[in-house]
């Protein structure tokens, strides 16, 4: 991980240091080396820190404003394109207005490119985003960070289905012993609702299917999208198809609402509302942010660490019911989860490491230029038993 790398080419720096002392500068650098090391460590765990509170925040405040027992506003479809349509507004004013990010250039986002990769990748998005905030009015918040734990077998089944990763019988016996866990957990849960548990599976399946499309449409043709001109180009296709289920689905419902109540359908609050899209789309650049000084593993590890806080939370603050046969459950997964994040940074360590000894194979022009010059030079100086006093 990135405070791990950081941690570990500081040391080298402070030894390289230490060997030649003797000189002023050699001194300044060991004092100065430990400073740097240290800030670059707690840069590290506070990107983290910032990434667990946002995500966090976005998980409670969506479940306390679709929940019927909480806040009341069980139209998850209607908040998902409040959503969007914020990010999308807030996106074009930093990238068009204040230009703090530019669009990619090479290649460029071409109307074909974008009907090519943007449009489907959208579409996957509109249903993830759908299907996941639908869950949280049938289930609890600790069950649905139980369910997520599924994401890795989805993304590597689907890589290995679509050849862009390759089978291994040790990684398919790590995602079976993470959905024996799942469902383990899921035999355990109290308040177990199976069309819940679809929704939230729904969103798994479209969620890894997004990312493995993301590698095969666009990481593939060089393209590299931040979260903030991923929201630029993506939160308006995703809010255009999001209004398709809106008016099929959701809109009977409002009117139903509406025509039901004397007083009409409640307006949605102003501050809540706002609120709430504003922590989903700082939860994009904590993720920019995370992601780019430190690494998607740290990332990911980090996720586990989140999943625990949030059902430590939903058992003691939401007073959701957690069993001890859920607890096992995720336990199991959680150990494959773990199992799995250190296979891949194994994984990049070992792809880092042949990059580095295929660059220390290939020869420098400085040096078989000295190596050319040199050759007569030994030749014309005999060896070193010809030499006579």
């Amino acid at each position: 991980m990135g405070a791990g790398e950081d941690a570990a080419a500081g040391n080298g720096t402070t030894k390289a240091a230490m060997e030649v002392s003797s000189s002023p500068t050699a001194s300044t650098t060991t004092q100065a080396a430990p400073p740097s090391v240290l800030r670059s460590v707690l840069l590290s765990y506070a990107y983290v820190g910032i990434w667990i509170s946002l995500s966090f925040s976005v998980i409670v405040y969506n479940k306390y404003i679709l929940d019927p027992k909480m806040y009341g506003w069980p139209f998850p479809i209607s908040l998902t394109m409040i959503h969007m349509a914020f990010c999308a507004a807030l996106a074009f004013f930093l990238v068009r207005v204040l230009r703090v990010v530019s669009v990619p250039t090479s290649p460029p986002m071409t109307p074909r490119l974008y009907a090519a990769s943007v449009v489907p990748i959208g579409a996957l998005y509109a249903l993830s985003l759908w299907f996941s905030n639908s869950a949280y009015i049938y289930l609890s918040v600790s069950f649905i960070q139980m369910l997520k734990a599924l994401m890795p077998v989805a993304v590597y089944s689907l890589a290995v289905a679509l050849r862009t990763d390759s089978f291994r019988r040790a990684s398919m016996l790590n995602m079976l012993a993470i959905s024996a866990g799942v469902a383990v957990a899921a035999a355990g849960e109290a308040r177990f609702d199976a069309f819940g548990v679809t929704l939230q599976l729904a969103a798994v399946a479209a969620e890894a299917t997004r990312l493995v499309l993301i590698q095969i449409l666009l990481t593939s043709r060089g393209m590299s999208l931040n979260p903030i001109t991923s929201l630029y180009y993506i939160a308006p296709c995703c809010l255009a198809f999001l209004t398709v289920p809106w008016y099929a689905v959701e809109l009977p419902w409002l009117r139903a609402a509406a025509a039901a109540s004397p007083a009409g359908l409640p307006r949605p609050d102003v501050f809540v509302f706002g609120t709430n899209s504003l922590c989903a789309f700082a939860l994009n650049l904590a993720v920019f942010l995370l992601v780019g000084k430190t690494s998607a593993l740290t990332m990911n590890v980090a996720g586990v660490v989140k999943d625990w806080l949030l059902i430590a939370f939903s058992w003691t603050v939401i007073k959701d019911t957690v069993t001890p046969v859920n607890l096992a459950g995720y336990g199991i997964a959680f150990l494959g989860v773990a199992y799995y994040n250190h296979a891949k940074l194994q994984g990049l360590k070992a792809k880092e490491a042949e990059r580095k000894a295929a660059a220390m194979a290939v020869p420098k022009p400085d040096d078989a230029e000295a190596a050319t010059r040199l050759l007569p030079e030994k030749d014309a100086g005999g060896a070193p038993g010809d030499h006579k006093n």
